[in-house]
C-alpha cells in the first residue's frame, strides 16, 4: 500500500514528539558495536543511534525503504539498508552484538519465525531491544476489542496488529533483563537478551 508510508509520519507526529522519541533515544543511546535494526521503516530511530555503531538495517517496502535511505545519508550515519524481511534475515548466524526492533512486530507476517531469525543472528549474549505495541487483557475487555479492531485496522495500517502477545513470545525466546510499560502495558519497552557466552 503506497499511501501508508506517505502517511506513516505525519499521523506518529504528535506521538513522537510527546514520548516515543524520548524512547527511542533513551532504547537506541547505549547501544555500541554491530547493530541490526528490523524494519527500518521511514527510519525514524537513525537519528538516536550512538558514534559506536556500526549499523545494518531491513526494510521490505520499498516506499518507507526510500524515506530512511534519505535520513540515512541526512544523518551521516555509516551503514547498509537492505531490501529483506524479519522472517529471513540474510546474514550469518551469531553476527550482531544487538538487534533492534521499535514497533515492528505487529506489522511482519510471522513474529514467530522473526523472533527465531533474531535470535539466530544474535552472538551469544546478544541482546534484542524491542519497543512494541502488546494485546492487553486488563481491563476484560480491551483484548475483546483489540481483536475486533484489528482485522480493519491491519488493512488500513500496512499490515499492523493490535492484538500481538509479543512481549510473551519474546520472554519464550530470549532472557528478560528489562521490561518497561506505558498505556495500562499496550506499548512495551523490551531489552533481552541471547543466552550463552559471547566469543
Amino acid at each position: 500500500m503506497e499511501l501508508f508510508p506517505r502517511l506513516y509520519d505525519p499521523l506518529m507526529a504528535p506521538l513522537e514528539r510527546l514520548f516515543l522519541e524520548r524512547l527511542r533515544r533513551a532504547l537506541l543511546r547505549p547501544l555500541a558495536g554491530e547493530v541490526l535494526e528490523i524494519g527500518v521503516g521511514t527510519g525514524r530511530n537513525l537519528p538516536f543511534y550512538g558514534p559506536g555503531v556500526r549499523w545494518t538495517g531491513i526494510e521490505p517496502n520499498p516506499a518507507m525503504r526510500r524515506q530512511a535511505e534519505r535520513r540515512l545519508r541526512e544523518r551521516g550515519l555509516a551503514g547498509a539498508l537492505i531490501a529483506a524481511s524479519a522472517e529471513a534475515l540474510p546474514f550469518a548466524d551469531g553476527r550482531f552484538d544487538a538487534v533492534v526492533s521499535t514497533l515492528v512486530l505487529c506489522s511482519v507476517q510471522d513474529p514467530r519465525k522473526a523472533l527465531a531469525e533474531i535470535r539466530r543472528v544474535l552472538k551469544p549474549g546478544g541482546r534484542f531491544l524491542a519497543l512494541e505495541h502488546v494485546r492487553i487483557d486488563d481491563p476484560r475487555w480491551a483484548g475483546w476489542a483489540l481483536d475486533r479492531l484489528t482485522p480493519a485496522w491491519s488493512r488500513l495500517a500496512d499490515g499492523c496488529h493490535l492484538n500481538r502477545l509479543t512481549d510473551r513470545w519474546i520472554a519464550e525466546r530470549f532472557a528478560i533483563e528489562e521490561k518497561r510499560t506505558w498505556a495500562r502495558g499496550v506499548l512495551v519497552w523490551i531489552v533481552a537478551r541471547k543466552e550463552g557466552r559471547s566469543a
